[in-house]
């Protein structure tokens, strides 16, 4: 039998911390730019402190259902989403204002934040059994193989299989004496490459959810607009020269593509800001809605020192 070298395993544990330690750093804080009270901006998820207080509720989610209630109740509220989290908790919402409120959207975004902090928390508790135990570690946290898969349909998260325990085949011996022992420095990274992943994957999901709002007010905005006008420009530039045309504004989620040049659409209750940029040419359109929605009367300025009114009047509705 080989004796075993001080130094050798020295060094491993040496790298097993650095590795958790660096790494750990990087995936839990390192896209935040620094999750200090300090220096986040207000409004802003505290990530961290988050997996420490709500932790053992993260660790037990292993369904949409649970990651839904999770988010509705606690997850929400905490990272500061406490009006997407009531809408997603709100009980036989129809199905029209289900549709207009994106429902079926952002509870997907919801149940993916939760899987990247469940994730996240599974890494940092291997993380913290690699430096708390040391070479002495004979075991990790092992997590319900439902829950696993629950995490990788709602990730994916690359690295997640690196740090689950080897599951024997059939016919394999399933004693603990059979089982490999644990190579802690690839653990280590394993571990801070999964929090990694699962704090860019939470970033991304709350971002969509924070901008929840915006999104329904500009498919509103698209719905009301969407059908055929008639669209009379009158030009002060040039000898008061009137221009028609016709304009076809597609339906809510669809593209602009049937009109040229339409580079951003704002709609807040009855004004209609538009924008329009054609070969270095840039025309901002302010409008507003009138008899039902019917007619939109306002003005128009360019870049090229053109500016007049604009009358627009609905020919035909909303084809889909």
């Amino acid at each position: 039998m080989k004796k075993s070298d001080p130094a050798a395993g020295t060094l491993a544990r040496a790298l097993t911390i650095l590795a958790c330690s660096v790494l750990y750093l990087f995936g839990a804080i390192g896209t935040a730019g620094a999750d200090s009270t300090a220096s986040r901006p207000a409004g802003f998820p505290d990530w961290p402190l988050n997996l420490t207080t709500h932790g053992n509720k993260l660790a037990a989610v292993d369904s949409d259902q649970a990651a839904k209630e999770i988010f509705a109740t606690t997850i929400g509220p905490a990272v500061n989403l406490s009006e997407v989290a009531a809408t997603i908790g709100a009980k036989a919402l129809p199905a029209k204002m289900s549709k207009d409120l994106l429902l079926g959207e952002i509870t997907q975004s919801a149940q993916r934040l939760v899987a990247a902090l469940a994730a996240w928390q599974l890494a940092d508790s291997v993380s913290t059994s690699l430096q708390q135990a040391g070479e002495s570690i004979s075991a990790l946290p092992d997590p319900a193989s439902r829950r696993i898969e629950w995490l990788k349909a709602n990730g994916p998260f690359p690295s997640l299989a690196k740090i689950q325990p080897a599951v024997p085949g059939p016919g394999q011996d399933s004693s603990p004496a059979a089982e490999p022992p644990l190579d802690h420095t690839k653990l280590a990274l394993a571990a801070g490459q999964t929090a990694m992943e699962a704090s860019q994957q939470a970033w991304s999901e709350w971002w969509r959810l924070k901008s929840w709002k915006e999104r329904v007010r500009a498919l509103r905005g698209q719905t009301r607009l969407c059908g055929t006008w008639q669209w009379v420009i009158h030009n002060h530039q040039q000898h008061h020269q009137e221009q028609k045309l016709s304009l076809m504004f597609p339906p809510a989620g669809k593209d602009g593509s049937g009109l040229a040049g339409l580079a951003e659409t704002i709609v807040l209750g009855d004004t209609v800001y538009l924008r329009w940029e054609i070969d270095g040419r840039v025309q901002e359109d302010s409008l507003l809605f009138s008899k039902e929605s019917q007619r939109l009367e306002g003005s128009f300025v360019n870049n090229q020192g053109g500016w007049g009114s604009i009358t627009g009047k609905r020919t035909a509705g909303c084809t889909p």
